[in-house]
């Protein structure tokens, strides 16, 4: 996929926003429909299939090092959750083409078990997002999507890469299309033993060994100028082994199995579009705590999924927008108490645009969700841009989000409590973008009032049960700094970003766990003709781990460096080395689990 698609998406629907005339744009099929409006008023950061060959172990080393999102890995590729702005795992959506895939039972995602490769979009959106993509987009929210083009002809690459500690990384991708008919298939292996030491902490990642296996299916055809019938399908089987601190120690793993597809058709006109979309996901895991005995836990989550998207233009200035959902959740569980269970959850939306000039423009939306035996609060969203200078442009959002609680919230045996609120969030922020040259600042600062937070907690009784407890206010600023110049054959680009985070529980006024204060990353790329160079940095604060703000519990600040080198040859073949944590520092993400030290890979890519 071309690095500039984005801005040409974007470019295009802001043309087809602002102008009442018949145009035809069918060069590209995308099956968020709504992402490309999205970006006129949010700041999106996206994520190119080049800049993902930079961080390919897996989405939260990608996550880690390209974006702002906190995230806590219990040592190279097991479990794994975000943290947005200061906010819980479970205040994240993750939104596959347009459908939120949070686990029914956990209510969140588990990053390492949710392919890296396979999109032609990756992109992170921060702040409330609710109205549109639902429960969880309260942090923000990270998006997964696939494009088909038309009338490109054939197509195709592979990539190969072999790193340290037994890994071992192959992806490959094709696609055809002509004008009426478009076809994209891609697969991904990743398999690796995961056996690093770091003598310093006298850790070895003793029984860290995974591998994952995803295949992508995308089809579209035009059935008639200005409709299309397009289908997008995910098959992916990933198993992780879990660490053990001591040789003898008892070994478990966990395996997971996950089925999505998507049916879409979509009418596209000047003045009027209708996305009607139907979906089945399915989500399975098995929990091993013996890994050479049968399972000991595991469950299986089934989403029936109907959604319509309608948009008209009234005049050439005002844009109206209606959304309808309604799903059924089933899930079973296994030793887990939760039986055979469903809900059924519909929601109504509408958002109206507001073009006043091409300098000023807002959005305002409202939702009602209707979840059954879940009370659900009125959510709304106000989104505003003002292009105020050549050289400066504001933006502010306000937002009301939630999140439901889970089946494992309400049903886990013993533990789950039928009786829970949705937790809820008012959120501000602003956006400031200043243009100097080839420069681009964009500084964010945010706040976030979010009441009924669900947490597990002990009881008199000897287990652990779930409540809404307390509320946390969440504030800071981000700040991001990009540049891209080119001279010649000679191109720079750098793109750093600092936040600043505090995230407080009300009652007892301290920083909650896994939130750091200060927070930086940055890349530097340089290219000269066919040969690359890149250095990515990454700087985190002190990290509490618990919820008194204990500094001899805190994981220290770290700074890691990674660089890789690539040559390009004949336009179709890349050579490259890339060297991870090239100080060879000590580091953790999630106290006692560090992460590898100095380590190495290996790749080649041909296109063709």
């Amino acid at each position: 996929m071309n690095i500039k698609r984005p801005l040409v998406l974007l470019l295009l629907s802001y043309t087809l926003f602002l102008s009442a005339q018949e145009k035809v744009i069918d060069t590209i099929y995308l099956f968020d429909n709504q992402m490309k409006k999205v970006k006129l008023f949010h700041n999106v950061t996206s994520i190119s299939p080049n800049d993902v060959e930079k961080n390919s172990t897996n989405l939260s080393e990608l996550l880690r090092f390209q974006t702002s999102v906190y995230i806590k890995e219990n040592g190279r590729g097991a479990v794994s959750s975000p943290s947005f702005r200061g906010t819980l795992a479970g205040h994240t959506a993750f939104v596959w083409n347009g459908i939120n895939i949070n686990s029914n039972f956990l209510g969140q995602g588990d990053i390492n078990n949710i392919p890296l490769f396979g999109y032609d979009q990756l992109e992170i959106k921060a702040g409330g997002g609710s109205v549109i993509y639902g429960s969880s987009a309260i942090g923000g929210s990270i998006h997964l999507n696939n494009t088909l083009d038309f009338n490109k002809g054939f197509e195709g690459s592979i990539y190969s890469e072999a790193a340290s500690f037994g890994t071992y990384n192959n992806f490959v991708k094709t696609s055809f299309s002509n004008d009426k008919f478009s076809i994209k298939v891609s697969g991904n292996h990743s398999i690796s033993q995961n056996n690093y030491e770091v003598k310093e902490k006298e850790y070895i990642n003793r029984n860290g060994r995974y591998y994952n296996t995803v295949i992508n299916i995308g089809t579209s055809y035009k059935i008639a100028p200005h409709q299309t019938l397009s289908w997008q399908n995910q098959i992916y089987d990933a198993s992780q082994y879990y660490p053990i601190f001591v040789e003898n120690g008892n070994k478990t793993k966990y395996n997971s199995q996950t089925l999505r597809n998507l049916i879409s058709w979509d009418i596209n006109k000047s003045k009027l579009s209708n996305s009607l979309k139907a979906a089945y996901t399915e989500d399975n895991f098995q929990y091993f705590g013996d890994i050479d005995q049968p399972r000991t836990s595991g469950a299986t989550g089934k989403n029936y999924i109907i959604k319509n998207d309608f948009s008209y233009f009234l005049t050439p200035k005002i844009n109206v927008n209606a959304i309808g959902e309604f799903q059924v959740n089933k899930g079973e569980g296994y030793q887990s108490g939760i039986g055979n269970i469903s809900r059924n959850i519909g929601s109504v939306a509408g958002l109206l645009r507001y073009f006043t000039t091409k300098d000023i423009y807002f959005e305002a939306g409202i939702k009602k969700d209707f979840i059954e035996d879940i009370s659900s609060p009125l959510l709304f969203s106000f989104s505003g841009k003002w292009h105020a200078k050549k050289w400066y442009n504001l933006g502010i959002h306000v937002s009301r989000n939630f999140k439901f609680p889970s089946f494992n919230d309400l049903y886990w045996d013993k533990g789950g409590n039928k009786d829970l609120k949705s937790e809820s969030s008012i959120q501000v922020d602003m956006d400031h973008e200043f243009h100097f040259g080839h420069f681009k600042i964009i500084v964010s600062p945010y706040y976030m009032d979010i009441k009924n937070l669900i947490n597990w907690l002990p009881t008199p009784y000897g287990y652990w049960a779930a409540f809404n407890t307390t509320s946390a206010e969440s504030y800071g600023l981000e700040s991001q700094l990009t540049l891209n110049k080119q001279f010649g054959k000679h191109r720079f680009a750098l793109n750093a970003g600092y936040t600043y985070s505090k995230s407080i529980n009300k009652l007892t006024k301290k920083q909650l766990m896994y939130v750091p204060i200060h927070r930086i990353s940055g890349h530097l790329e340089y290219q000269y003709d066919f040969l690359k160079i890149y250095v990515q940095g990454l700087f985190n604060g002190l990290t509490y781990t618990t919820t008194d703000e204990k500094k001899a519990d805190a994981i220290d600040p770290y700074f890691v460096l990674n660089t890789g080198i690539s040559a390009t040859l004949l336009k179709k073949y890349t050579l490259g080395m890339k060297v991870n944590n090239m100080t060879n520092i000590v580091y953790e993400t999630v106290a006692y689990y560090p992460m590898p030290k100095r380590n190495f890979s290996v790749f080649a890519t041909i296109h063709f």
